[in-house]
């Protein structure tokens, strides 16, 4: 079975998540917060770990820029 991104919704408590990711730039660089971004997206592609999963969210990401 090949898994699929799930782009629905799906985090608990987003409104505190949102918070909690607003609050980790305050105060940063645009450099500072591009590198967090960075390292974020990182970490949590590792966490993730499907190349399948993550091809598709680049393909959907990337879709409407």
């Amino acid at each position: 079975m090949n898994p699929t991104l799930n782009t629905g919704p799906n985090i608990a408590q987003a409104d505190d998540f949102y918070e909690a990711l607003i609050d980790a730039h305050r105060d940063l660089s645009e450099p500072q917060s591009q590198m967090l971004n960075t390292k974020l997206i990182l970490l949590l592609s590792n966490h993730i770990g499907d190349l399948g999963v993550l091809q598709e969210a680049l393909r959907i990401a990337r879709s409407d820029v």
